[in-house]
This record gives C-alpha cells, sequence and structure tokens, in this order.
C-alpha cells in the first residue's frame, strides 16, 4: 500500500473539513410586490390664492391751515388717536378777534344809519300819499334806504366771515383716526402762500388692504368681480383671511371693497381693495400683508392622497387598480 506524504494528507483533510461545513444552496423565490391602494373620495373642492398687498387707510386727510397766522397751540400727540372735531392746532387768535369786533362795529353802525332812513322813508310814503312831496322826493328818500338796507346786509356779510376765519383758527380732526407727526413748530407762521401739511390724520377702523392683480387675473374673475361690486358692502360675505408679517393670521376677516377703476399702464396691474376690522388700531397703513381667499369652488372634484401621485420624465402619474372579475 502506497503512503500518502504527510504535506498531503494535511491538504487533504483541510479539504474534506471545508467540503464539510458547505450547505446546499437554496434559491430564494421572490413573492409579488406589496401595493397599497385608497379609494378615490369625489366632494366640493376650494380653490384658495394668496395675494401680496399693503394696507392703508380708508381715509387719509392732509391737515392745512385755512387762514395764515402764527401757529400758538399743538393740541394732540403725535400717532394718538383722535376723534373727529378734536383740537389739533390753534393759531393766535387775536388778530381775528380783532377783525371780527371791527366788522360788528360797522354792522352796528349801518343799522342805525338804516333805522333813521326806515322812518324818513314811512314818512315820505306818507307824505307822497298826501301830495305834499313830489315823486323825486318820495324816490331820493326810498332810494336812500334800499342804499342802506343793501349795506347792512354787506355788513352782516363781513361779520359771519370774520367769525368764520375766527373759527379757522382752531384747526381741528375731520374724522375719528390716528394723527401723525407734526410738521410745523409753534411759533412758526402757517397758512402761508406754500399752505405747509400740518399733520396728516388716518382713519384705520376700518382699513383697506390694497393688493395689484394682473390684467390676465382680472379677466380670470372680471364676472366675480362686477357681480361683487352690484351688492351692498355691508352684504359682501367677510371671509378673506390676512396674513401679517410674522406669519400670524389677523384675527377679524375681511370682505371686498372695490375693484379700481384704471389698469397700470406702468405695471399692468389693477388695484383691488380689502376691507378689514380694526376695532384693536393695531393695523396701520404701510403694513404689508397677504391676503387668502377662496376664489371659487371644483364641484364633485376627485381627491387622491398626494403619495399616490408618481412622477416619470416630468409628467405626473396615477396607478389605477381594477377591481377583481
Amino acid at each position: 500500500m502506497k503512503k500518502i506524504p504527510p504535506i498531503c494528507r494535511a491538504g487533504f483533510l483541510i479539504l474534506t473539513v471545508f467540503a464539510s461545513c458547505e450547505k446546499p444552496s437554496t434559491e430564494k423565490v421572490a413573492g409579488p410586490p406589496e401595493v397599497l391602494v385608497t379609494e378615490v373620495i369625489q366632494k366640493e373642492v376650494p380653490i384658495i390664492r394668496e395675494f401680496v398687498g399693503t394696507l392703508n387707510g380708508v381715509e387719509n386727510a392732509q391737515v392745512r391751515a385755512r387762514e395764515v397766522g402764527y401757529l400758538q397751540t399743538i393740541a394732540y400727540q403725535q400717532g394718538g388717536y383722535v376723534k373727529k372735531g378734536d383740537l389739533l392746532f390753534e393759531i393766535d387768535p387775536r388778530p381775528f378777534v380783532a377783525a371780527l369786533d371791527q366788522a360788528k362795529g360797522q354792522l352796528q353802525e349801518a343799522q342805525a344809519t338804516m333805522l333813521g332812513l326806515e322812518l324818513d322813508a314811512k314818512r315820505a310814503k306818507e307824505l307822497f300819499d298826501q301830495k305834499v312831496i313830489s315823486d323825486q322826493e318820495y324816490t331820493n328818500q326810498t332810494q336812500a334806504y334800499q342804499t342802506k338796507l343793501a349795506a347792512v346786509a354787506a355788513a352782516q356779510a363781513a361779520v359771519d366771515n370774520a367769525q368764520l376765519n375766527l373759527s379757522y383758527t382752531k384747526i381741528t380732526s375731520p374724522f375719528d383716526g390716528i394723527a401723525g407727526e407734526q410738521q410745523a413748530q409753534i411759533g412758526d407762521l402757517v397758512g402761508t402762500g406754500a399752505n405747509q401739511v400740518l399733520t396728516t390724520v388716518s382713519q384705520i377702523d376700518p382699513m383697506w388692504f390694497l393688493l395689484p392683480i394682473s390684467e390676465q387675473t382680472y379677466w380670470e374673475f372680471a364676472d366675480a368681480l362686477k357681480e361683487a361690486m352690484l351688492r351692498p358692502e355691508a352684504e359682501r360675505p367677510a371671509k378673506v383671511e390676512l396674513i401679517l408679517a410674522d406669519g400670524s393670521i389677523y384675527p377679524h376677516k375681511g370682505k371686498f371693497a372695490f375693484v379700481g377703476r384704471y389698469v397700470d399702464e406702468k405695471t399692468g396691474t389693477i388695484q383691488i381693495a380689502i376691507s378689514f376690522p380694526n376695532p384693536e388700531l393695531t393695523l396701520r397703513p404701510g403694513q404689508y400683508g397677504r391676503a387668502r381667499a377662496e376664489i371659487q369652488t371644483i364641484p364633485d372634484a376627485l381627491l387622491i392622497p398626494k403619495e399616490a401621485i408618481s412622477q416619470l420624465q416630468g409628467y405626473d402619474q396615477v396607478a389605477v387598480v381594477n377591481p377583481l372579475v
């Protein structure tokens, strides 16, 4: 019997050990892939749009002096809330008081003279009826009385005008709102030819949110805007949300106010105004925001989850599973 060399014998043992450790390979058969399905829901879907715009007061009045004079009093707090008729500024009234007194004196003088001429005219009428005086004398007395009567009316008008000018020395707020920064100081001569603005008062309750829309967008909703304009503003629904600059939602909803009268040829946009109540006076002119509103609804729309949509070469695709037969 032939002997196996020790080295060969060791190699044979290693091969035997490895051969005994191998397990028979088994084929893994993949099952059908798991597919999730969902039912399509059919219901009415609102179309929500957002527009960027700015807030502005419904009324913005530039307050000016209507008479020339030296500013004597500033009676309001800058940036404070004022009511209609509240005193904002006062011009030194003394020259206007003097003018009023002078006009009243001239009126009294004219009235006294007229009283004497009135008695002369009555006496002339009696003498004329008795044929004591001529037609010319009677006519002269009557004309003198009528002339002085017109002078009295003119003097009364001068008094009324002087009284009006005196009232203009008190410059008041034209409506409820916020009074802005003062543009004049005490001692300034105001009401001159330049007629400078003393301050601006803005009515901020309600507030207008002004947003520009493109001409294309306008034509898209022209019929709806026209229909809204035909309804009184009090009957229009308040369903517009205002998203403020910090991302918060303003607690009060607004309603459509008006559509502008023209398309801006420089920007190609037309202005839409939304009216928002501002009872807390937190909204101020010039603030930016976004208006979010339901523009229209799609009836009987088919709804599926976003996860059910796949994309292939830039196109959205949805797989439809037919029911089992």
